[in-house]
Order: structure tokens, then C-alpha cells, then sequence
């Protein structure tokens, strides 16, 4: 498993994203997951699952400090008063002392950033979180909280698939020394899986077009992933992608499909994004 060095964190390249994993079935496929050697799990105030998860990583039965958990404040909830509570109320959903990972979910216009970022270093100064950082924020908005935060931001979790090329955000990772987790990282089973280009380089490996979209972004320095999946026969091919590489002109060939730029998640209250 390739492991992510940012300011001090160590975060396992690929991770199960659960969004949408709900009840029973939440449970099950992280417990699932982690037998199967995930040992990085992502998860949200606004997915209502943290229960779950928690009940699914203590299912597993594995010592809590060989997993890295992420989960993340939503973009209402980022103010002084309000982060803290919220990051309270996700760790006794999730029965744990800690999280290894805290982000702000979204930025908010509405809420000064110097406000949020000394928030979410408090969190970390209560020992509520191992590390902090944000998601779903465009570089602009990355240099002025990392210049705020007294901690290191240690990653931005932001959408990132063959279709779409985020060199800004991957040139601000570097600058900063933070990871880039992307999250809907095979473009949620749409057009991505069924690209001409993709399917013969899958071919090629024997793989699967997930597979080949998983592996171009864990080749590329400080960039991880966290695919979701519902269905429990691929959680171990969304990590069994170690044991091939792509060769430099599959790589050259993928990155050409990002230019097309494709963006699958905008919500109304999204940022201006990078224009490349």
C-alpha cells in the first residue's frame, strides 16, 4: 500500500469513500473493506453515517491505531462555536477519541476563513483530531488558510478523475506540502469506465477500466483516492492495484482525457474553481 507523507501525515493512498452508504449496509462494507486491507476510511457529518462506520470498524476487530479515519464538517457548520460542537458530535457518533484527519467540507462565503481555520486548529489542539486540513477548496482559498492555519493543513480532498485535470490544486498540494484525496476518483461509474483509452490500456494490464483510473492517480506524487462502492465484490479490486504501473505513455494518455474538464460535483454554493 503507497502511503502519503504531508507535513507529518502519513495517509494510505487508497481509502473507502462511504457518501451514500447508509444503515446495515455501511456497516458491513467497512468491516468488509478492512478485512480486506483498507486501512484508510472516509466519512462526513453530512453523510449521517459516522455511527455506522464506527460500528463497522469496530466489527473488524482491528486495533484503532492502524486505521486512518477522516471525516469532515459541512460548509453550515464551520463557524467558531459551531466547528468544535460539530467535531464533538462526530467523534461520539463514531465512538472514538479521536479522528486521524479533520477537514471543512466546503468553504462558506458567509463565515470569515481566519474563523474557521483557528476552529479547526482548536479541534486539533483538544486533541480532537491527529491532523487537520479542508476539501473543496481552489488554490487561492488553499494559500490563505494555510498562511492562517498554526498547524499544517495536511490535505485537500477535492473531485479528481480522468476527466477532470486539477494541475493547480496538484501544483498547490506540492507548494504546500499537503496530499490531494480525490473523491469520485473512477467519475462515479459514468463515462469515465467506459472511455475508449481507458478500456485499452485496461486490457492491456488485464485490469479493470476502475482499475487503471485508480492506478493513474496513485502514480502521481502526494495523490490519493477514495472510491465508493456499494457493492461488496469491489472493494477488492479498488485496491487491488498494486501490482501493476503504468507505463509513461498510458500515463501521458490519461492526463490528455482531463483536459476536458468535467466536473460531476457543484453544488450552488461551491467556490470558483481554478480555471485549470
Amino acid at each position: 500500500m503507497k502511503i502519503i507523507e504531508a507535513s507529518g501525515a502519513r495517509i494510505p493512498a487508497i481509502g473507502l469513500g462511504t457518501y451514500r452508504l447508509t444503515g446495515d449496509l455501511c456497516t458491513e462494507m467497512v468491516a468488509r473493506a478492512i478485512d480486506v486491507g483498507y486501512r484508510h476510511i472516509d466519512t462526513a457529518r453530512m453523510y449521517g453515517n459516522e455511527a455506522e462506520v464506527g460500528k463497522g470498524i469496530r466489527a473488524s476487530g482491528i486495533h484503532r491505531g492502524e486505521l486512518f479515519v477522516t471525516t469532515k464538517i459541512w460548509w453550515t457548520d464551520i463557524g467558531e462555536k459551531k466547528l468544535l460542537r460539530s467535531a464533538k458530535e462526530a467523534l461520539e457518533a463514531l465512538a472514538m477519541d479521536y479522528v486521524d484527519l479533520l477537514l471543512i467540507h466546503w468553504p462558506n462565503a458567509d463565515v470569515p476563513l481566519e474563523e474557521s481555520i483557528d476552529a479547526l486548529n482548536r479541534a486539533k489542539e483538544k486533541g480532537l483530531a491527529r491532523h487537520i486540513g479542508v476539501a473543496n477548496f481552489p488554490t487561492a482559498l488553499v494559500d490563505e488558510a494555510d498562511a492562517m492555519s498554526g498547524a499544517p493543513l495536511v490535505c485537500n480532498q477535492v473531485e479528481y478523475h480522468p476527466y477532470l485535470s486539477q494541475n493547480a490544486l496538484l501544483d498547490c498540494a506540492e507548494r504546500h506540502d499537503m496530499a490531494l484525496v480525490a473523491y469520485s476518483p473512477i467519475g462515479q461509474g459514468g463515462e469515465v469506465l467506459k472511455d475508449a483509452t481507458i478500456a485499452q490500456i485496461a486490457e492491456r494490464h488485464g485490469k479493470s477500466p476502475a482499475q487503471i483510473a485508480l492506478r493513474w492517480e496513485i502514480e502521481q506524487p502526494r495523490v490519493g483516492a477514495i472510491p465508493r462502492t456499494s457493492k461488496l465484490e469491489r472493494l477488492k479490486s479498488n485496491i487491488d492495484i498494486f501490482d501493476f504501473s503504468l507505463d509513461a505513455e498510458e500515463h501521458k494518455a490519461i492526463t490528455a482525457l482531463s483536459k476536458r474538464r468535467r466536473r460531476l460535483v457543484d453544488p450552488s454554493f461551491a467556490p470558483h474553481w481554478d480555471v485549470a
